[in-house]
């Protein structure tokens, strides 16, 4: 028998102060059953990074077929491809002929390894933007995890800071590379 996703809401006030950006969103979150709970806040945070009304999680860890999120115009057509983790090049690459626009998030303790072997091939990729979270910064998100979440999200200057009732929490996401 299958294991079923862990569901979770979340409403997100989201402030981004970059883009002038001013939204409540609110939404339902599945954990895949195999997805860590630093992932699926990851998630949330490039979520709010790149907030567009058209924008949706997909079915992530559970389709090898589609990114943690895209952003899909009127027409159906994929618009913005995002990625988290250590992606490889030949996934960016399959990326790059279904969308205009390819955003990774990289993250995790071995991030500079992956990019050590990896960055060369992907920064001769066209369209793809490469991010990176330190490792000491999303550690700490586990403790904004509840079944049903109230988070801020502040985003301001390149710096994200994210906030409940109790806790607060600031980080950033850092450009490895910039689209060609």
């Amino acid at each position: 028998m299958a294991l079923k996703p862990t569901i979770y809401k979340v409403e997100l006030q989201l402030s981004d102060t970059d883009r002038h950006c001013y939204e409540t969103c609110h939404m339902t979150l599945a954990q895949h059953p195999s997805e860590t709970l630093q992932r699926m806040m990851v998630r949330l945070m490039v979520f709010g990074i790149n907030y567009h009304q058209d924008l949706s999680f997909t079915r992530g860890l559970s389709s090898t077929d589609e990114p943690e999120l895209w952003q899909v115009g009127p027409d159906g057509q994929i618009e913005h491809w995002i990625e988290l983790g250590q992606a490889s090049p030949d996934r960016l690459r399959k990326a790059v002929s279904r969308a205009p626009k390819i955003s990774l998030y990289a993250y995790g303790r071995e991030v500079d390894t992956w990019w050590e072997k990896q960055g060369q091939a992907i920064s001769g990729l066209p369209k793809v933007t490469v991010w990176r979270f330190e490792d000491r910064e999303v550690e700490p998100l586990e403790m904004f995890v509840s079944r049903s979440m109230q988070l801020s999200l502040t985003i301001s200057d390149g710096e994200l800071y994210l906030s409940d009732s109790n806790n607060h929490l600031s980080l950033k996401a850092v450009q490895l590379h910039f689209e060609k």
